[in-house]
C-alpha cells in the first residue's frame, strides 16, 4: 500500500484540479458538531408520505398504486420548461461583469419502489436493475429535447445530505447547458485524448485494477474505486469496464452489472457504521446535444460526508472553501476499510 504519511497534494485528473492529503491528522481528538444517529424505524407505508403509492402531492395530485418505480414531472422543480418561462431579454444585464443566460430544462423524481422503507442496498437484483432501465429511459427521453444538452441523473440519500424526503429516490435534471462538474471533466477528458491518443478514464481504469490497492470491488462491466484524488473520506467511484459514454450505452448485461455493482457498494456503505449511509450519488455522461465526444466514459460518483462514525461528519469549511479540498483518511486506507467489509447487509444479519 502506498505509506505517504506525510502531508502531499493529489492531482485530480478529471477536474484538474489538486487535493490536499495530511494522513497524521486523523489521530486528532474530535470536539466539534456530533449528528443524529438517523432512525431506522421506517414503516413500508407512510400514509403522510407524498411519494408513497397512492397518496396526494402538491396541488391534490394523487400518485398511482405503482409496483416497481415511479417517475413523475417534480412539483418543485429547480428549472423549467421553455414554454413555462415568460421570457423578458430587456432584463438580462448588458455586461460581461453581470452575465446571466436563462437555463431551461425538466426535472423528475424517480421513486425506486413503493416500499418507503427499502435503500438501493435492500432492493432486489431485479428491483434495481428496474431503477437502472428507468435512469437510462429517461435520459434517452428527456435527452431528445431540443432545449435540453445535459441530463444529470443523482440521488441525495438522507437528510444529512439534504434529502426532503425518506422514501427512498433519485432526481433527474434535463437542463439546456452543461454543468460545471460535468463540463470540466468533459473538457480533461478531451485534452488527454488529443494529448495521449486514448481515452483518460479507460487508462486509468487499468492502473487501478494493475495495482489493487484503491479497487473495492468489480464485475464484468464495472469496477468500485476510491480515487487516488478522493476529497470525501470514503468517496467512491464505478467506472465503466467497457469504453462507454452514456447510459444509454450500456447492452442489458452491462445495465445487470451496473445494478449488482450499486448494491455491492451500498451495502458496503451501510454496514461501515451499521446506519443507512448519506451521500450524494451522480452520473457523469455524453451530452446529449448530438456533438461528438469521443474521450468520454461512464461513472458514477458517491460523495458520503461521513468520518469517523455514523456522528461525525466532514465539513467543507475554512482552507477547503477558500484554498483548496483537503483529507485525512488516505484513500488506500478508506479503500482497505471499505473492501473489507461484508456485502450481506447488516440488516439482514441481524433479521436472520
Amino acid at each position: 500500500m502506498m505509506t505517504l504519511d506525510y502531508p502531499h497534494r493529489r492531482f485530480n485528473p478529471l477536474t484538474r484540479e489538486w487535493v490536499l492529503v495530511s494522513p497524521h491528522r486523523a489521530r486528532r481528538p474530535w470536539l466539534g458538531q456530533v449528528e443524529k444517529t438517523p432512525g431506522e424505524d421506517l414503516p413500508a407505508y407512510d400514509p403522510t408520505c407524498y411519494l408513497c403509492p397512492g397518496n396526494e402531492r402538491a396541488g391534490g395530485i394523487k400518485n398511482p398504486e405503482y409496483t416497481s418505480t415511479f417517475v413523475f414531472d417534480n412539483d418543485f422543480p429547480a428549472v423549467l420548461r421553455p414554454e413555462q418561462v415568460e421570457q423578458n431579454p430587456a432584463a438580462l444585464p448588458d455586461s460581461p461583469l453581470f452575465a446571466a443566460k436563462p437555463e431551461y430544462g425538466t426535472a423528475r423524481v424517480v421513486c425506486f419502489s413503493p416500499r418507503h422503507d427499502l435503500t438501493l442496498p435492500e432492493l432486489s437484483q431485479e428491483q434495481v436493475e428496474a431503477v437502472v432501465r428507468t435512469w437510462t429511459e429517461q435520459t434517452r427521453e428527456l435527452g431528445a429535447r431540443d432545449y435540453v444538452r445535459y441530463v444529470q441523473v443523482f440521488e441525495n440519500k438522507g437528510a444529512m445530505m439534504g434529502c426532503s424526503n425518506p422514501h427512498p429516490h433519485s432526481q433527474i435534471w434535463a437542463v439546456s447547458q452543461v454543468p460545471n462538474e460535468p463540463a470540466k471533466e468533459l473538457a480533461a477528458q478531451a485534452e488527454y485524448l488529443k494529448e495521449h491518443g486514448s481515452c483518460l478514464l479507460c487508462d486509468y481504469l487499468e492502473e487501478e485494477r494493475r495495482l489493487g490497492e484503491r479497487v473495492i470491488a468489480e464485475n464484468g462491466g464495472f469496477t468500485a474505486l476510491v480515487p487516488f484524488w478522493a476529497v470525501w473520506p470514503f468517496e467512491v467511484m464505478l467506472v465503466a469496464r467497457r469504453h462507454s459514454a452514456s447510459l444509454t450505452d450500456l447492452t442489458v448485461s452491462e445495465v445487470s452489472f451496473l445494478a449488482d455493482i450499486i448494491r455491492r457498494i451500498t451495502a458496503r456503505y451501510d454496514n461501515l457504521f451499521e446506519i443507512s449511509f448519506p451521500y450524494s450519488m451522480g452520473f457523469h455522461q455524453a451530452p446529449t446535444d448530438g456533438g461528438r465526444y469521443e474521450g468520454q466514459h461512464l461513472h458514477v460518483h458517491f460523495y458520503p460526508p461521513l468520518l469517523r462514525s455514523a456522528t461525525v461528519r466532514k465539513f467543507m469549511v475554512g482552507y477547503e472553501m477558500l484554498a483548496m479540498p483537503q483529507r485525512d483518511l488516505t484513500p488506500e486506507t478508506a479503500a482497505e476499510r471499505l473492501r473489507g467489509l461484508s456485502e450481506q447487509h447488516y440488516r439482514l444479519v441481524k433479521a436472520a
